[in-house]
């Protein structure tokens, strides 16, 4: 399968990139094991002027810098010092915007998930939130900044998912950003049961 292209994750609304994520695979590979798992859920945060947004106002820090480089790269941060949490860095250099992904539908590795979370057999958990899937797929810290036009950690282009097969909610844990909480940013694929069990959807 195709890797997707810079021009993808390079366009101007990141609500658009955060509905085509849906149905793509993302791999990785790492030590040689290949992991790879479809999109099923992701959330979109729109930059300066987004509340929920680590860049609201523009503000850079050691970690957010990446988010203002050119999009097509990883941008992943450890929430409340237990879980990785995975995002596609989108747009064009200096405009902060940014996907979470958050829940997987698991394709290929499911052993290699099953031996990195200690879980002994496949059940939704696996892959049906951002903490865990970073941790079935051994994404870390370490793989921010990487480009997802590389060889270990990439998306590829499968079938997108038609608009009416889309729900739209509301995004998980982010109350502080007060009337933007209530964006309608984050998406699902409609029935699919590996979408994680947030409000709102």
């Amino acid at each position: 399968m195709q890797k997707l292209k810079p021009s993808f994750y390079q366009r101007a609304d990141v609500v658009t990139i955060a509905k085509a994520l849906l149905g793509q695979h993302l791999v990785t590979v790492i030590n040689g094991q290949r992991t790879a798992g479809m999109i099923v859920e992701t959330e979109a945060y729109n930059g300066a002027i987004d509340r929920a947004s680590h860049a609201y106002g523009n503000r850079r820090t050691r970690r957010t810098e990446v988010i203002f480089g050119e999009g097509g790269v990883a941008y992943v941060y450890l929430c409340y010092g237990i879980h990785y949490l995975f995002n596609v860095v989108t747009n064009v250099k200096e405009v902060p915007h940014a996907v979470l992904v958050r829940a997987l539908q698991p394709l290929e590795g499911i052993d290699i998930m099953l031996a990195r979370t200690g879980k002994p057999a496949l059940n939704y958990t696996l892959t049906n939130g951002p903490g865990s899937l970073c941790k079935a797929m051994g994404i870390t810290t370490a793989n921010t900044g990487l480009s997802l036009l590389g060889d270990e950690i990439f998306i590829e282009k499968a079938t997108p998912v038609k608009e009416a097969n889309i729900v739209a909610g509301t995004r998980v844990g982010v109350a502080y950003a007060k009337e933007d909480a209530l964006l309608p940013y984050r998406f699902s694929i409609k029935d699919n049961p590996w979408v994680s069990k947030g409000k709102g959807l």
